[in-house]
């Protein structure tokens, strides 16, 4: 705080005060100097007058005395009045609360002057009990004692004199009296006359030495106060001097261009940073126009019309905006720079300007690096996804404007991650280096090569044939099947899949488009890879992979709108054994952005091909255990039905959902007898060691397997043995028909009688009618489960724990075991 303080402007009045207290202070003491001395001035005049009083009444009343001539009388009246107006003044001034106004006609009276009348007043009230003015004031005292006798002298001679004339016997008495009463005022009158001149004197004196010690304080004190002065002085000159100086270094240290101009524009100082970015010293500078370092131009290179000067004026190039302006210098070389100026106001009139130049060439290189970077692929150099779509769509609406014809390519390597899992990734981006090579060197000058992602590329042909882009589809198929690559010592054949799909003046969306060729290039590595697909738009094949395709979007949106729901469909038991709470088979249902129910056959292929089958297992597993942990949580008694949970094959064989289940197990501590999991025979056959550690795992946990679907895909029998399922269920296909079909019904029976061999229970499927559950019940099948038993509900707490019966037939032909 003190240090800022020294920094501040000093004010005219910080300045001056002490000597403006001086001088008031001096003529403050001095006025009361001179206004005491007064006082005492008017005091020795009122003691002179009082004694030539005192003697004139002595000398008339005494020729009074001898002559007892009425005009001496009158002579010595007048005469005493003049000590007497000096006793008034003294008697109303000690009264316990003084009598101004007597006081002032007494003195009056005693023959003072009128001015002195408030000095004397104020000095006797404020000083009469200090030193020689006390001793004064009581010789004054002693005075009109001998005064009153002089006047009572006179009076009692007067009196004698109205009686009759007086003996000359008497008339020496008197005059003896008044000769005695002056000898005795004398002494009186002198010793206060002497009391009031060394009483002034003192006061002189005293007066004197105040004066000169106020003004050697007030002297010092301003001596002090200047020193100060002086001193902040210094100290704000040094405070000037090192901002200065930091302000200089700082300049220099900074890496922007600093200038600054008179008001003609004449540079007057420049930092370092603006010598290197002018080409110009600083001293060979000084005093030369800022225009004679170099010119401003506009975005074409041309010249401004505006010197640097009026556009600060002017205020275009304020503080605060970022003004990207490209300079010349003198040798001609123009480098560009964010440019900030602002005028310099002294007074509130324009003194000069300062200029501050940042070189933006980094900048420049800068934002150019992450231009190529957002459009480009760094591995390859190609253009990346967004700019290979970019070019796609600016194609697409040049479609609508002009007749041309493109195609686009999509590219994918076949087996590239054999590549990478045998010799890692450093091998992985080198032949990706090399195909890409090859695919350039079999394009047209114009054409647009992209790297999409991974091992996925893109090509568009504008402006190109059809004939001549299938050519050329074919080329580059051929180029890459001829690259050889070695990766230390160990070769590698490389192939590609290609789908082409020809844009033509259609209406076409850059999605459609895009969805086109990846679908065609899907199609080629189903057809056996290392082949080009066109796609045609009436192909069968593929307008089935698009609705597959199409399902996927919409069952990411459902999962996390939380759109599907469960069913259950009951498996009642067709003799004594059987679990005691019953059976179920849940089953998924899905409700579409319109609120009707989708059946699993629309969207589990498209699920099963798109990888999106463990997530929905997964939706049922946490679902399924929640309705069981709740109605284990109510208050019912009674046992729960066995709830039986369709799985994929890609769960079966994912080691992360078998951990899945196992925490679903702990979290909602599930009594593992309750559930029951439905696996197809296909897919368990088709990861039979997976499938049977799977089975193994959760079996001895308490869990129980049914094998789904047997004997649909007509496999071996041998297979069965080898999974420790606990229910076999006969496929629907054979049961429908059982009663019209001799060796469907052969069928049934066979299936269940090896199934009863093995220890394992049957259940089939479809039984829709009275009489096929009656020779399911001939042929000894354990359970039957279709729209007889029960049609799918949706599943609540209440479906664990119903009682169930068979219910009587029902004239329904829709499938009921679709999961």
């Amino acid at each position: 705080m003190k240090g800022n303080r020294t920094l501040e402007a000093p004010r005219l009045l910080g300045i001056i005060w002490p000597f403006v207290a001086v001088v008031l202070f001096q003529a403050l003491l001095g006025s009361i100097s001179l206004y005491a001395l007064s006082a005492v001035r008017g005091y020795v005049g009122g003691e002179s007058l009082w004694s030539k009083g005192q003697k004139d009444a002595i000398y008339y009343l005494t020729l009074y005395a001898d002559s007892g001539d009425q005009a001496a009388f009158e002579k010595y009246q007048r005469a005493i009045a003049v000590p007497m107006g000096g006793h008034d003044l003294r008697t109303a001034l000690d009264l316990p609360t003084p009598d101004i106004a007597a006081a002032r006609r007494g003195m009056l009276q005693g023959g003072n002057h009128p001015d002195d009348v408030s000095s004397v007043i104020w000095l006797y009230l404020n000083f009469r009990h200090v030193s020689y003015l006390e001793k004064a004031i009581q010789l004054w005292a002693v005075g009109d004692g001998f005064v009153q006798q002089i006047d009572s002298l006179a009076q009692e001679i007067r009196q004698g004199f109205a009686r009759g004339k007086a003996s000359a016997k008497k008339v020496a008495d008197w005059k003896a009296r008044i000769a005695a009463i002056n000898e005795g005022v004398a002494p009186a009158a002198s010793a206060f006359s002497d009391a009031l001149s060394e009483g002034s004197r003192v006061l002189l004196r005293l007066l004197l030495v105040t004066n000169l010690a106020t003004a050697l304080f007030l002297i010092a004190l301003a001596w002090m106060r200047s020193h100060k002065l002086l001193a902040q002085r210094q100290a704000f000159a040094s405070a000037l001097q090192a901002e200065k100086e930091r302000a200089q270094v700082t300049l220099a240290s900074i890496g922007d261009g600093v200038m600054t101009t008179d008001v003609d524009g004449c540079i007057t100082y420049m930092n370092p940073a603006a010598e290197q970015l002018t080409h110009w010293d600083a001293q060979q500078a000084q005093g030369l126009p800022l225009a004679a370092l170099f010119n401003l131009l506009d975005d074409n290179a041309e010249k401004d019309s505006l010197t640097l000067i009026e556009h600060i004026l002017s205020g275009t190039l304020h503080e605060g905006g970022e003004h990207a302006k490209l300079i010349q210098r003198l040798d001609g070389s123009t480098v560009s720079v964010a440019l900030v100026g602002a005028p310099i106001l002294s007074e509130g009139r324009v003194s000069g300007v300062v200029v501050v130049l940042h070189d933006m060439t980094q900048e420049r290189q800068y934002i150019a690096n992450l231009s190529w970077q957002a459009t480009h692929d760094a591995l390859t150099g190609l253009a990346n996804r967004r700019e290979f779509e970019y070019r796609l769509e600016q194609a697409l609406a040049g479609l609508s404007r002009n007749a041309a014809r493109h195609s686009l390519l999509f590219l994918d390597l076949d087996q590239f991650k054999l590549v990478n899992d045998t010799c890692g990734h450093a091998a992985g981006d080198e032949l990706l280096r090399h195909i890409c090579a090859v695919l350039q060197g079999g394009l047209r000058e114009g054409d647009t090569l992209a790297r999409l992602g991974g091992d996925e590329f893109g090509i568009l042909l504008e402006n190109c044939p059809l004939e001549q882009a299938e050519r050329i589809a074919e080329n580059l198929r051929q180029m890459v099947q001829s690259l050889h690559f070695v990766w230390k010592g160990r070769p590698f054949m490389t192939t590609v899949s290609i789908g082409l799909v020809h844009l033509s003046q259609q209406p076409s969306t850059l999605e459609a488009s895009l969805r086109a060729a990846d679908m065609a290039c899907y199609m080629a590595k189903e057809k056996g890879r290392n082949r080009v697909q066109v796609y045609h738009a009436d192909d069968t094949e593929l307008s089935m992979r698009f609705g597959e395709m199409a399902w996927i979007q919409r069952l990411h949106v459902a999962l996390e709108e939380n759109r599907f729901c469960l069913y259950s469909q009951e498996i009642a038991a067709l003799g004594e054994s059987g679990n005691a709470g019953g059976h179920l088979e849940i089953l998924l249902r899905l409700h579409d952005e319109s609120g009707r129910v989708i059946l699993p056959d629309s969207f589990i292929p498209a699920a099963e091909r798109y990888g999106l089958m463990t997530a929905l297992d997964r939706w049922v597993v946490r679902n399924v255990f929640q309705v069981i942990r709740q109605s284990l949580d109510e208050p019912h008694q009674g046992p729960l039905a066995m709830c039986a949970i369709n799985l994929s094959g890609s769960s079966i064989g994912d080691d992360n959902f078998l951990d899945y289940l196992h925490r679903m197990f702990t979290e909602y501590a599930i009594p593992p007898q309750l559930i029951c999991f439905e696996i197809t025979e296909t897919s368990a056959i088709a990861n039979l060691g997976s499938a049977i550690r799977f089975i193994n795992d959760l079996k001895g946990l308490g869990c129980r397997f049914s094998l789904d679907d047997f004997c649909a895909g007509m496999s071996s029998f041998a297979y069965l043995k080898h999974l420790p399922v606990d229910f076999l269920k006969i496929d629907g296909s054979f049961v429908k028909d059982m009663l019209d079909d001799p060796i469907n019904r052969a069928m049934v029976e066979v299936i269940n009688h090896i199934g009863h061999v093995m220890g394992k229970r049957t259940i089939a499927e479809f039984v829709e009618t009275p009489l096929i559950e009656q020779a399911l019940r001939e042929i000894g099948v354990d359970y039957a489960q279709g729209y007889l038993i029960e049609r799918p509900a949706m599943f609540t707490c209440d479906s664990l724990r119903r009682q169930r019966t068979v219910e009587p037939p029902h004239m329904l032909k829709a499938p009921g075991t679709l999961r």
